[in-house]
């Protein structure tokens, strides 16, 4: 099946439901953007105000261009929005994607909502779009986001060297490279993430 990024995708599960970013969520996500601890490792900031305007539209703007389909995350068991995810970097002919620009307000990190969306992202993309592959990237010293994506059954596979200027403004710093196999989902992630959720 072809990824049709004009249509409207809904995912979702008991905890958490994902849909497309849409000009009335803005709001309620840009109250929850004014922490600056979200955009730390974010190359594009978008802490509140203008800055954060300018970053939904460019969301809005990559959604056009299919270079980028943004969803946005409702945590059911609050009844609040929590915060953003994409997919990106979408390959028909190589049946590969990327999850990546997604950010948390600060009261839904660490609460299992994560791990409810990239559940639902994984079963969407292998089992629905029929994809074989997908990939992430995060700062090296990101040490949060790596061990996310490792507790959601990710493989860190490589390094790409100095891609980032350094979170100081002096020198450069790595970037680590994830990804999860169809093959692997299939095989036992699913069921292992499926017991961390549903258990």
């Amino acid at each position: 099946m072809h990824f049709d990024f004009t249509k409207k995708h809904i995912l979702e599960d008991k905890r958490v439901r994902l849909s497309p970013l849409a000009k009335e969520h803005f709001l309620p996500l840009q109250d929850l953007s004014m922490d600056a601890d979200i955009w730390t490792y974010f190359l594009e900031k978008g802490q509140g105000g203008q800055q954060f305007e300018t970053y939904i539209n460019n969301a809005f703007i990559q959604q056009a261009f299919q270079n980028e389909y943004p969803f946005v995350v409702f945590d059911k068991s609050t009844q609040q929005y929590a915060g953003m995810t994409r997919f990106y970097n979408y390959s028909s002919e190589l049946k590969t994607i990327k999850i990546g620009h997604t950010w948390y307000g600060k009261d839904f990190r660490g609460t299992g909502v994560n791990k409810h969306c990239k559940y639902l992202l994984f079963e969407f993309a292998f089992e629905k779009l029929q994809l074989e592959r997908i990939g992430f990237g995060a700062y090296a010293t990101n040490i949060i986001s790596l061990a996310a994506m490792k507790s959601v059954g990710c493989q860190q596979e490589g390094v790409l060297r100095n891609l980032f200027p350094a979170l100081d403004g002096n020198g450069r710093t790595d970037c680590a490279l994830f990804s999860i196999l169809r093959e692997e989902w299939m095989k036992g992630v699913k069921t292992d993430l499926g017991n961390k959720l549903f258990k």
